[in-house]
Order: structure tokens, then sequence, then C-alpha cells
């Protein structure tokens, strides 16, 4: 009995398992303050970067290619002015919360479907996990889940990395 491990010794727990690269983190446009926090938190205990992604709802990639093929042709003109607006409100409002960007952490935009987007920024960074807010409450949210499905429920069949949903509060 003396070379079995005490219960609750989980330094082996996950050896060789759990990816070291960074991770990423779906920040919508309205996003709470608790989520980016919990993703850099996470970032920090794991002692790898947080990548911050917010795709960008003027922008779409068309995903009408067979699985396997990555089409990055944009349906919008070369030059897209208000398409900039968001992406630099989102990374004014990141700064807020986290300081600059740099070594700690990083901002993306992406475009296209929005789980799709994440996942295939989580597998060209070989990221350890995902991150994403949980289904707000409400009619309007509801109705956008309907119609577009849900986000965590869509990441965690496209891709075989750990998904964490940190749950929505309505604050």
């Amino acid at each position: 009995m003396g070379s079995e491990e005490s219960p609750g010794d989980f330094t082996q727990a996950g050896a060789g398992i759990w990816p070291g690269g960074p991770l990423v983190l779906g920040v919508p446009w309205e996003f709470e303050v608790r989520l980016v926090r919990a993703g850099a938190g996470l970032a920090v205990i794991m002692g790898v970067h947080l990548i911050c992604a917010f795709v960008d709802p003027a922008s779409y990639l068309t995903e009408w290619e067979p699985d396997g093929s990555r089409a990055a042709i944009s349906l919008d003109p070369v030059e897209n002015l208000e398409a900039e607006f968001p992406a630099r409100q989102m990374l004014a409002a990141l700064e807020g919360v986290l300081g600059p960007p740099g070594g700690a952490w990083s901002f993306r935009v992406l475009n296209g479907d929005v789980a799709k987007a994440l996942a295939r920024l989580a597998e060209s960074t070989d990221a350890a996990a995902l991150i994403v807010g949980g289904q707000r409450a409400g009619r309007v949210a509801r109705m956008g889940r309907m119609l577009e499905g849900s986000v965590s429920v869509s990441l965690t069949h496209l891709q075989a990395r750990p998904v964490l949903i940190v749950p929505h509060t309505g604050r």
C-alpha cells in the first residue's frame, strides 16, 4: 500500500494530455468584464498567452467550400472603414480591463461564423483551450440562438479542444 498515491494527489493528473498552447478567448461585442478576467486569470495560472478574439459582425468569409479547404475570400470590399470601428472599440474596451496588449495577451479580429472562426484560430495557434461566455437570457438572445445556434455548443462539435464556458450573469 505504500506505493499508492494518496487521495487528492494530482501531481500527475493530465500529464502529457493538456496542451501547452495559448488560450483563445471569444469576446462578444458587449462582453462582461468577468469573462475577460476569467480568461486572463486562467492564462496566468497556466503560464500561457491569452488571445482575445472578436468575430467582426460587419464581415463574413465565404464558408461554402468543402471541409478541409479554407477559402479566405471576403465578401466585403477591399477597404471598409466602417468595419474598423468595432475592432477599435473592442480593443479599447479590452485595454480598459487588461492594459495594453503585449507579452501576456493579444487581440485578433476574425471574420465569418463565430464558432468556425474561433475553431480556425484555435487550430492555427495550437491553442490549449477555448473560452467563451455562456448563453444570455432573454427573448432576443433566445431568438439569436434559434437562428444562428449556440457558439459554445457549436465549438464542442467542431474540434477536440477543451471549451470553458463562463456563465453569463446578466450584469
